[in-house]
């Protein structure tokens, strides 16, 4: 039976670096304690149902609905991603020896799909209500949106106040108080781009001459997958959506970049060059894999 299984990666788990050597390398954040789940939340029984789900098991205490796709393949994959369960098996293998091989795996299965859906909640608690009053952050730090129309802002379309004690900045915006979300959001991200070229650029002049690199072009990103790339020829993109976060975070994907000019992989080499201009790189990348970006 165990020749039959095949343990798929977490789609949502990008391949680590090699570790630098002991005496280099970053402290890793220490991750908080999570509060402990009263006994009614842990009895209740949980669910998980595959939108395409055309099998379903208990495991444990927990209903489990799976997409279930026969093919031409050798063994029985499991995939957990964002709909939930995927369960992939050879034409010849018997339905109860994949109900096997689903309760043999049980414990990683669940524990990948806990991890799947509190990493969805997270994700939704951080969606934008784009109407005036809403609130993102910028760099690290909330930004408030008003709606000012009768503003031109020496025509830019927005302006950003200098915020005040603990009081959030407020994002002015040129745009009508019976604006619809589409168009408050459109004029937001209008000015994040531009702040993020301007960033941006500020950033690769900082970190070139220290790399001993050259950039010449500079394109903004919207990727879903990745947060930047660059050419040997010295052209980098960069996603926009980077300036949500701290700036140690931007200047670790710019450095990042930048250093595959020198180095076009991600080999031991490569994170060395990281590391002599950002040396808690490590703890930077981790903060940008696990902090969640604002859902629009």
């Amino acid at each position: 039976m165990r020749s039959l299984l095949q343990l798929t990666l977490d789609l949502f788990d990008p391949p680590a670096p090699p570790p630098p050597p002991p005496a280099l390398r970053a402290t890793a954040l220490e991750a908080p304690v999570p509060p402990a789940i009263p006994l009614a939340d842990a009895l209740i029984p949980a669910s998980f149902i595959h939108p395409r789900a055309t099998r379903e098991l208990l495991l444990g205490n927990a209903r489990v609905a799976f997409e279930f796709i026969r093919g031409k393949r050798r063994t029985i994959g499991f995939v957990v991603g964002a709909d939930g369960l995927s369960v992939r098996a050879p034409r010849w293998v018997a339905l109860r020896d994949v109900d096997a091989a689903v309760k043999e795996k049980a414990d990683w299965i669940l524990r990948k799909l806990a991890e799947t859906q509190q990493r969805h909640a997270k994700l939704e608690a951080t969606r934008i209500e784009w109407k005036d009053g809403a609130v993102f952050p910028f760099l690290g730090e909330p930004v408030l949106v008003r709606l000012d129309p009768e503003h031109g802002f020496a025509g830019v379309g927005a302006m950003l106040d200098a915020g005040s004690g603990t009081q959030a900045r407020v994002l002015r915006l040129a745009v009508a108080n019976s604006a619809g979300p589409e168009q408050i959001r459109d004029a937001a991200q209008a000015w994040l781009m531009r702040q993020a070229r301007r960033i941006f650029t500020e950033r690769l002049d900082h970190f070139a001459p220290q790399l001993g690199v050259r950039w010449n072009k500079l394109s903004l990103s919207n990727a879903s997958t990745r947060w930047g790339s660059a050419s040997a020829d010295g052209a980098i993109r960069l996603h926009w959506r980077l300036v949500h976060f701290r700036m140690p975070v931007v200047d670790y994907v710019v450095a990042h970049e930048l250093a595959h000019l020198r180095v076009m992989d991600h080999s031991h080499r490569f994170w060395e060059t990281v590391e002599s201009v950002v040396p808690d790189y490590g703890a930077l990348r981790q903060q940008l894999k696990d902090q969640p970006v604002p859902k629009w």
